[in-house]
């Protein structure tokens, strides 16, 4: 696990790799299919970052489940601006029904604590969170994921459609920053 990559004007190496993240996708998958047996949600992908997971985990699901995409933005270069911008917003009726948001990594937590209320007051039933990633200990308020695949450190990583300023989302494994 030795592997570096230049993206830009920073040096990343490999953290985690393919079949690992491809394993914890699938956990995601046999929970949540449990989870919303009889029921019908609508599952948000967040762009950009969240392509791929969302692409295996659909992959992995009933073909019957409904997807959309949103996009949100706090993100510039390797840190949050902590401002939440609404690029793509929902546009699918959600009301009465499970919505399940496809997120690649919960960092602070403020843009999917901005989302998940803003859905609730649209009329969302239940709004539920999968997460590829989380850093606990980057968070800046009370969300609790009801799907995580992994938690992970406090690194800025890029990989599995998470960048650096736009490189980076193709790659197949996870890379961290070398500082």
């Amino acid at each position: 696990m030795n592997e570096r990559i230049i993206l830009k004007d920073k040096t990343f190496e490999v953290y985690i790799p393919e079949n690992k993240i491809v394993e914890a996708i699938k956990q995601i998958a046999r929970d949540i299919v449990r989870d919303m047996e009889g029921r019908n949600p609508l599952f948000v992908g967040i762009l950009n970052g969240a392509y791929m997971f969302v692409a295996e985990l659909m992959s992995k699901l009933p073909p019957a489940y409904e997807l959309t995409f949103a996009a949100y933005s706090s993100y510039h270069g390797t840190k949050s601006e902590g401002i939440v911008k609404e690029l793509l917003p929902v546009h699918i009726d959600n009301k009465d029904r499970p919505i399940i948001l496809l997120e690649d990594i919960i960092d602070t937590g403020l843009t999917m604590q901005y989302v998940m209320n803003r859905l609730r007051r649209a009329g969302a039933v239940d709004v539920r969170l999968a997460t590829m990633f989380i850093k606990p200990d980057s968070l800046k308020c009370d969300i609790r994921p009801d799907y995580v695949g992994m938690e992970i450190d406090n690194d800025f990583i890029i990989g599995f459609g998470l960048d650096y300023d736009g490189y980076g989302r193709s790659l197949r494994s996870i890379y961290r920053i070398v500082e």
